[in-house]
Parts: C-alpha cells; structure tokens; sequence
C-alpha cells in the first residue's frame, strides 16, 4: 500500500497472506477544517498487480488511472457515506449506526452535464493563468454576460466535501496551476486524490482533466507526483479545456 502521508510504500509482512492488489489512499483529506467541524474523509484507489511480478516496488504503483479497479471515498459529515465505483457506474452507502454496517441509498449517481456552480479558491486569482481568468469572469458575469446565466460560487477546500456536492447536484471543482510555483504542474495528488476522484466522477457522466489531458491518462512518473484538477459536470470541463486549448 501506500498513503500520501508515506514517502514511500509500505509493504505488507511476510507473515500475512499476500493479494492481487495495490491500495493507494490519502486518509484524513480537509484536515485544516477538523477544528471547524467541515467534512473531511479518505479517498482511495485499488491497482491490480502487474502479473509475474517477482516482489513489490514503488513501479508497480505508477499506473495510469485508467488501469484503477476500484475507486472511492468516505466522507465524515452530518452522516458517514462511502461512494464506490468498481467501473460499473457509482453507488452511495450510509453507515447504519444502529447495524454497524454500509447500507445502500443510492446507486447510478449522475452528474448533470450543466451546472450553475463553481468551486475554487478565488484567493489565488492573481496566480491563475488565463484560461482560468477568463471562464471564472465569464460565470461572475452572470446572465448580462456571454454565458447568460447567473453562477454561485462554493468552496469548502476539503475535496471529498466539494466533490460530494457536486456528485449530488453537479457543479464543477478547479484547483489549477499555481504562477508562483511554475515547476510544479499543480497541487493535488495525482495518484491519491486526482485519479480515484476522477474516475468517480467519470463513472457519474462527468469530466476530470488537467486543463489538457484527460486526468486518467496521465502516466505518473513518481509516487507523489501532483497534477492540476477541473473535475465535475462535463460541459464545464470540456469548455474549460477548450479556452486552454485556444489560449496554446
């Protein structure tokens, strides 16, 4: 397994039985809002292991996110929800208190292609570059402007939380390339939180991608390798990697 609060993997012991799988999780996601009682939770995502692989390494981790075979995380809120994809669509469970077990509340979760929400940090608009200027502008014009229609703006900065919205009533999440740290391409994780959040929201009929690429095509290069993140209902997205596209 490994856990974006390792530096590297941790292997399981000799003494146990040895599986077919990979578990890569960021446990506590939107720890800074713990004292504030926001949701936070813990996403994972499950590989399979390379066959006739002689013993684990940090290789056998970087996969693209189109080889994940499962996906999901639980939010801790109001209620505590574990959300699934196994590539077969996404379903919901809630804890059952009472029964001590996930009970299902919702299966083939849909994201509306269309949305009249955004989630980003407006804090670091100075810092975007101008694609992102330019769709964030144009959704604060509201209906006077060329979008026509008025957009409210949510950001919890815990990502399970906005994710979860948005997988409730569709939305679209940024958090895009930072000016002030040209070497890095993002802040996320690629690994513990892009690909299993954006496989979710695929499996729902959204988007998630980079500001370029499809998020779950990119091949990592490193275990804690970060990316940029647009995430969300799928006109959004793919307007929003339009303007990048038309901004090269």
């Amino acid at each position: 397994m490994a856990s974006e609060e390792m530096e590297g993997i941790y292997v399981v012991p000799n003494r146990y039985p040895q599986g077919e799988y990979l578990l890569m999780f960021d446990p506590l996601d939107g720890s800074s809002n713990i004292d504030v009682n926001v949701s936070i939770g813990t996403i994972f995502s499950v590989l399979r292991m390379p066959e006739d692989d002689r013993g684990v390494d940090e290789g056998d981790f970087l996969q693209p996110g189109n080889q994940q075979v499962a996906a999901g995380y639980c939010v801790y809120g109001p209620q505590t929800t574990l959300v699934l994809t196994v590539g077969d669509g996404v379903a919901m469970f809630t804890l059952d208190r009472e029964q001590g077990s996930f009970v299902l509340t919702r299966k083939h979760v849909k994201i509306p292609e269309d949305t009249k929400e955004f989630a980003i940090n407006m804090s670091n608009m100075r810092h975007w570059d101008a694609p992102i200027k330019r769709y964030v502008d144009e959704c604060l014009a509201g209906k006077d402007g060329p979008r026509g229609k008025d957009f409210n703006m949510r950001w919890i900065a815990s990502m399970v939380a906005d994710v979860h919205r948005i997988l409730t009533r569709g939305g679209v999440f940024l958090y895009p390339w930072d000016k002030r740290e040209p070497e890095k391409p993002g802040k996320l994780r690629l690994m513990y939180e892009a690909n299993p959040m954006g496989w979710i929201v695929e499996q729902a009929g959204g988007a998630a991608t980079n500001c370029r690429q499809r998020i779950l095509d990119i091949q990592p290069g490193k275990l804690h390798e970060r990316v940029s993140v647009v995430l969300g209902s799928k006109n959004e997205v793919d307007r929003i990697t339009r303007y990048h596209t038309e901004s090269q």
